[in-house]
C-alpha cells in the first residue's frame, strides 16, 4: 500500500476549508445581507435581531463617547430591567443572555442629552451619518425667550433621532429652566417629516413637553457597554409617569394684560417679591416631605389668566390631595421659618391651614375624592359654618410660575371655570369666598363642642 504523504493531505484539507469559508461568505452575501438590516451570526451559527440591535448600539455609544457626548440612559423598557427582581425574571427568560437589557425587543430606544453638558456639535450628526446612521433631527421654539413682551424664541433642536438596520435611536435633548429643573420640549412632525422614519407611536418621551429633577447619573456597564443610567431608577422612572409639562400661555396673557395693565406700584411690585420667595420656600419644605402639591385658587388664576400672580390677592394658594397629608407637616413649615395662622376641620373633613411667611399668606387647601368629583372645605371661624368647593377631578402637570417648578391641574380651565365661572378672565377686586365662587354650597356647621379642635386661630 503506497505510503500518503502527510504534507499532500494537509495541503488538500487547507484548499477543502478555504473553499467552505469562501461559499459561506458567498452565501451570506448573496442571500443573509440582502434580508431587511444587518445580520449578525451567534455562536450557534444563526442570525438575531437582538445582535442587530447590539451593534448598533456599539457603533452608536463609541461615536457617542469619541465625541464625549454625555448620554444617559431613559428608555423605560430597559430601565424598568434593572430592578433586581426583573433581572431575575429576564434571565430566566433570554435566550440570549449578551444582550439582556439593551435589546429589549422594540424596535426604537431612548437616551437623555442634558445641553448643559453638551454644545451643540454639527460634527457629531455629520460624523454618524458617515457611519452609516440616517438622521431625523427635530426642532421647536425655546420657550426660555419667549415672554410677555416677545411672544416666540428662537428654535432649537428638541429631539434626535438616528435610524440604522430598522434600529432607531431616540436622544431627548433636556435644556435647563430657571426654576433648576431639565424640560423637554415635545415632538411635533412638521409637514415635511416623513411620518414612517421612526415609530413615533412607541416614542417612550415626546407625546407631551416634560419636566424633571436633575438626576444623578453613574456610569456602568450594560450588556457589555459603558451606559450612564439614573442612581435613582425607580425615582426616575416615577418622574417620568409623572412629567408632563403646561406652558404658560403667553399670547392671551399678553391680551388680557393689553385690557388690564399689571399693577406697578411700589406694594404691588413688594407683594410679587415676597410671594416669589414664599412659593420657592413652601416648594422647597413640601418636597422634604415628598407631597405634591399645586398652586390653586386665586394662584393658578394668576398663573392661567396673566403667567404670574395677581397682585392684589395678597395671598399664595396651594391645594394637595388629603391622602398625601402627614402629621408632621405644621412642624416642617414652622422650621422653614412660617408661623401657622389658622388650622380649620379635621383630616377627615375639611382641613385647611394656613401659614404666614414676612407678611404673605400661604393657605393649604386639602382635597377629598368623591367618585368622578374632588373637593375642598372652607370654615367661618366666627360662626363655625362650613363649605364645600367642588371640582370635576382632575390630574396634576408641571408648570412653571415666578421662576418656582410647580404643579397644576392638567385640565386647568375645567378647573378654573368650577371656581371662577366663565368669566373667569375678567379681573375681581371684590371676592367674598362664601359667596362668590362658582362651585360653593353650604356644607353644614361644626358642633359648638368641637370648636376648640376644629376651629384654631393664632
Amino acid at each position: 500500500m503506497p505510503r500518503v504523504n502527510r504534507t499532500v493531505v494537509l495541503s488538500l484539507l487547507l484548499i477543502s476549508s478555504c473553499a467552505f469559508l469562501l461559499f459561506q461568505l458567498h452565501y451570506y452575501r448573496k442571500y443573509v445581507s440582502k434580508q431587511s438590516g444587518l445580520h449578525v451570526l451567534n455562536p450557534a451559527g444563526h442570525v438575531t435581531s437582538s445582535h442587530v440591535q447590539w451593534q448598533t448600539l456599539k457603533k452608536f455609544l463609541a461615536l457617542a463617547q469619541h465625541f464625549r457626548l454625555p448620554l444617559f440612559l431613559t428608555d423605560v423598557a430597559a430601565l424598568s430591567l434593572l430592578s433586581q427582581d426583573a433581572v431575575r425574571q429576564h434571565d430566566r427568560m433570554m435566550r440570549e443572555p449578551h444582550c439582556s437589557f439593551l435589546c429589549t425587543g422594540h424596535p426604537i430606544i431612548s437616551f437623555g442629552l442634558q445641553t448643559n453638558l453638551w454644545k451643540y456639535d454639527p460634527g457629531f450628526l455629520l460624523a454618524a451619518q458617515q457611519k452609516g446612521f440616517e438622521l431625523l433631527e427635530l426642532r421647536g421654539e425655546d420657550p426660555r425667550l419667549a415672554s410677555l413682551d416677545t411672544l416666540s424664541g428662537e428654535e432649537l433642536p428638541l429631539h434626535f433621532l438616528f435610524r440604522l438596520h430598522s434600529y432607531s435611536i431616540h436622544v431627548v435633548l433636556l435644556y435647563e429652566r430657571s426654576g433648576n429643573y431639565l424640560w423637554h420640549g415635545p415632538v411635533r412632525l412638521k409637514a415635511n417629516v416623513d411620518r414612517s422614519f421612526a415609530p413615533f407611536k412607541l416614542l417612550d418621551y415626546g407625546r407631551h413637553a416634560g419636566a424633571y429633577d436633575r438626576p444623578e447619573l453613574v456610569l456602568t456597564v450594560l450588556d457589555g457597554l459603558d451606559v450612564r443610567v439614573p442612581r435613582n431608577v425607580s425615582g426616575f422612572l416615577m418622574q417620568r409617569r409623572h412629567a408632563r409639562f403646561l406652558e404658560c400661555r403667553y399670547r392671551d396673557a399678553r391680551s388680557f394684560l393689553q385690557l388690564y395693565p399689571e399693577d406697578s406700584s411700589a406694594a404691588a411690585v413688594d407683594f410679587h417679591r415676597k410671594a416669589k420667595s414664599l412659593l420657592h420656600l413652601a416648594a422647597q419644605t413640601l418636597a422634604a416631605l415628598h407631597i405634591p402639591f399645586w398652586i390653586s385658587s386665586g394662584t393658578c388664576l394668576g398663573w392661567f389668566r396673566q403667567c404670574s400672580i395677581i397682585s392684589y390677592s395678597r395671598d399664595v394658594d396651594i391645594g394637595i390631595f388629603i391622602s398625601d397629608f402627614r402629621s408632621d407637616m405644621v412642624a416642617a413649615f414652622r422650621d422653614a421659618g412660617f408661623s401657622l395662622r389658622h388650622k380649620f376641620g379635621k383630616v377627615e373633613d375639611s382641613l385647611e391651614l394656613s401659614f404666614l411667611d414676612n407678611d404673605v399668606k400661604l393657605d393649604i387647601f386639602f382635597f377629598y375624592k368623591d367618585g368622578d368629583m374632588a373637593w375642598n372645605g372652607g370654615t367661618q371661624a366666627k360662626s363655625g359654618r362650613k363649605f364645600k368647593y367642588i371640582f370635576p377631578l382632575f390630574s396634576l402637570c408641571w408648570a412653571e410660575l415666578l421662576e418656582v417648578k410647580v404643579r397644576v391641574p392638567c385640565e386647568t380651565l375645567d378647573y378654573v371655570m368650577a371656581n371662577y365661572g366663565a368669566t373667569w378672565s375678567l379681573p375681581v377686586k371684590s371676592w367674598d369666598w362664601k359667596t362668590s365662587p362658582s362651585n360653593v354650597l353650604e356644607n353644614g356647621v361644626w358642633p359648638v363642642a368641637e370648636w376648640a379642635e376644629l376651629i384654631q386661630v393664632y
